[in-house]
C-alpha cells in the first residue's frame, strides 16, 4: 500500500508539473507563430518593456487582444489585456470568451493604465500570469 502511496503522488506531481506548464508549442517562445507581431514593430514602443516583456499582438484583436508576453529568453510569461474603460463603463459592450491562450493561470493582475502607444485611451491592463509571482521578476527590469 505505502508503494502505491508513493507512485500515485510522484504520477499526480508529474501531472501537476505538467498542467503548469501547458503551453502551445506555437507559442510558448518568442516570436510565436501565427497573425502575432511584435507591438514594438506596430507602435513606437521599446521592444522589451520593464514589468510586462516583450510584447506580441494579432493587429485584428486591437485595442484589447490578447497580448503574448516573454521574457528576456524568449519565454511565455504573461497574457495581457488591454480592456478601454469607456468600453467597461458600457453597459452594452462585452468581453466574452477571452482566452488564455498561453495556458494555465497562476494569478492575474488588474491595474489602470492612462494610456500608450497602440491603445491611446485610458484602459485597465488584465494581465494573466503563466508563472507565479516570484517569477514575474523574470520581466521586471
Amino acid at each position: 500500500m505505502k508503494k502505491l502511496s508513493i507512485t500515485l503522488a510522484a504520477l499526480l506531481a508529474g501531472a501537476g508539473a505538467a498542467l503548469a506548464h501547458d503551453v502551445p508549442a506555437d507559442i510558448a517562445m518568442s516570436p510565436p507563430k501565427g497573425d502575432f507581431q511584435a507591438v514594438s514593430g506596430l507602435v513606437p514602443l521599446p521592444d522589451f518593456i520593464p514589468g510586462l516583456g516583450q510584447l506580441f499582438v494579432d493587429p485584428s484583436t486591437l485595442p484589447a487582444g490578447p497580448f503574448l508576453a516573454y521574457d528576456r529568453n524568449g519565454e511565455l510569461v504573461s497574457t495581457i489585456y488591454m480592456l478601454p474603460i469607456d468600453d467597461l463603463s458600457n453597459p452594452d459592450k462585452r468581453f466574452d470568451n477571452l482566452s488564455a491562450p498561453g495556458g494555465a493561470v497562476d494569478h492575474v493582475d488588474v491595474y489602470f493604465n492612462a494610456g500608450h502607444p497602440g491603445v491611446e485611451m485610458p484602459h485597465s491592463h488584465v494581465v494573466l500570469w503563466h508563472v507565479s509571482p516570484e517569477d514575474e521578476a523574470r520581466v521586471a527590469e
